[in-house]
């Protein structure tokens, strides 16, 4: 799509999602629509969606992808623009897009590398090239079920639901294109939520074990090291849904638990002895709402004997704002303003381990590889095929339509 053509706007809520007589997943293949937490069940698709979170790619671009993801809040440009400095500072332009670019490009070697031929189509949540005309060009090129990759590992409503509500509208924009002619309707299954598979983890074990020998190499004894596992708060009511039923009652829900479990791991294959904590970034919510604390600026600021600090930022798949912003300007500086020696870990972004993890979590469905015998590295996992019902709702917003999921 041109520049002169793209649109501004996601597409709107969905009004329904499509059922079939008696099916419990909406929009669900023959292997999950009963709703199983896994299933052994071999499914043939057509293709693989790739879906991100999107971002502005100009200065132009920036209130617009603002607006698209603070939808339904009633947030004034006003308060938008307090956000839009972060993405001006960098003209306008976020990495997430062209990171996913390079992804695509990766994962579709490496489908053909283990010979799965199977097409890979891209489409983002919040910017162009938007889930629906991804799925819009799908249905066009006559597939009719898919695979969804979300680029996002752990359990949350903006990391899992969210992606599944959007999915549900994108869908039902499809469907009310003019004329686009469906047969059949399209149904899309997601993989499992990876925050435990080997391959995502790998890298994070690669970039903290160089990140401790360089540390180590500028004169850091171990003891003064401090490693602070990162990922985006979220509001402590979202916490607490998040993971569904599993996690009742834990402090954090399934959110916190699985970024611990994969904390927890990182630590252990890197530097059993080594100081760590899971920290917080990127709160964005009003002060009378109480997010998941501690903030990594707090934290680095309130570090004693110390002279050294590794962030790994642990909740995030690829480079983007809050990485970049959040961390390497923002946190970078809370370290030298405190005279310690600063160091940021990669994210996964298309390091081998994970472009391959991401090919093992399409076999697994494809193949129908029963639980047991699913690649996995922490106490928690595999984690589900078909969200629960009510996993990581959002009180706030009420019920949504979303689909690869029991309903609610």
């Amino acid at each position: 799509m041109s520049d002169s053509t793209r649109r501004e706007t996601k597409p709107p809520a969905a009004s329904g999602v499509h059922l079939e007589a008696g099916a419990v997943v909406p929009s669900a293949t023959a292997a999950t629509r009963e709703g199983p937490e896994h299933t052994a069940m071999p499914q043939a698709y057509d293709a693989i969606l790739l879906s991100g979170f999107g971002g502005p790619e100009g200065q132009d671009d920036v209130l617009p992808f603002l607006r698209n993801v603070t939808r339904g809040r009633g947030i004034p440009d006003e308060r938008l623009e307090e956000v839009a400095h972060h993405y001006r500072h960098f003209d306008g332009v976020s990495p997430i897009n062209q990171q996913n670019r390079e992804l695509l490009r990766a994962l579709r070697a490496a489908l053909a590398a283990e010979g799965i031929d199977l097409p890979v189509y891209w489409g983002n949540r919040n910017w162009a090239p938007y889930l629906d005309e991804a799925l819009a060009e799908a249905a066009a090129d006559g597939i009719r079920t898919m695979i969804a990759i979300p680029t996002s590992a752990y359990s949350s409503y903006s990391s899992c639901r969210q992606y599944r509500e959007d999915w549900a509208d994108a869908l039902e924009a499809v469907g009310r294109q003019q004329g686009l002619q469906i047969d059949a309707p399209l149904k899309i299954d997601k993989v499992r939520q990876y925050f435990s598979h080997p391959g995502f983890i790998r890298p994070f074990v690669d970039g903290l074990r160089d990140a401790l020998a360089a540390a180590r190499a500028a004169g850091h004894a171990d003891d003064a090291i401090e490693v602070l596992f990162s990922t985006h708060s979220i509001p402590t009511e979202d916490a607490a849904h998040s993971g569904g039923e599993t996690f009742a009652g834990v402090d954090g829900g399934g959110y916190v638990a699985q970024h611990l479990a994969v904390a927890r791991e990182v630590i252990a294959k890197t530097g059993p002895g080594i100081s760590w904590q899971l920290v917080f970034q990127s709160q964005s919510g009003p002060p009378t709402q109480p997010w998941l604390e501690p903030d990594i600026n707090d934290t680095i600021g309130a570090l004693e004997g110390r002279t050294a600090v590794i962030v790994v930022p642990l909740g995030f798949v690829s480079d983007h704002m809050e990485v970049m912003w959040d961390l390497d300007t923002e946190a970078r500086e809370t370290a030298e303003e405190h005279d310690l020696w600063f160091a940021r870990t990669p994210t996964p972004g298309i390091h081998p381990a994970f472009v391959s993890a991401l090919v093992d979590l399409v076999r697994e469905r494809i193949a129908g590889i029963p639980v047991e015998r699913r690649l996995n590295e922490t106490e928690i996992g595999p984690w589900f095929d078909v969200c629960r019902g009510g996993c990581c709702a959002n009180p706030r917003l009420g019920f949504k339509p979303a689909i690869a999921g029991l309903q609610p």
